[in-house]
């Protein structure tokens, strides 16, 4: 998972479907990840800040 920014787009290593990020969300870790993405956690917030 990148530190410093967000993935728009992620292509799964199994099934290769293209992943992208919900309406709302700011990238594919905020939308299905198990927790926010590093440049949200970094800001203090527990949940994305922009959904």
């Amino acid at each position: 998972m990148p530190v410093n920014a967000c993935q728009w787009f992620y292509e799964c290593t199994r099934c290769y479907a293209l992943l992208k990020p919900l309406p709302g969300d700011c990238c594919v870790f905020c939308s299905f990840g198990t927790v926010p993405c590093p440049s949200i956690q970094e800001q203090g917030q527990g949940a994305c800040g922009c959904c």
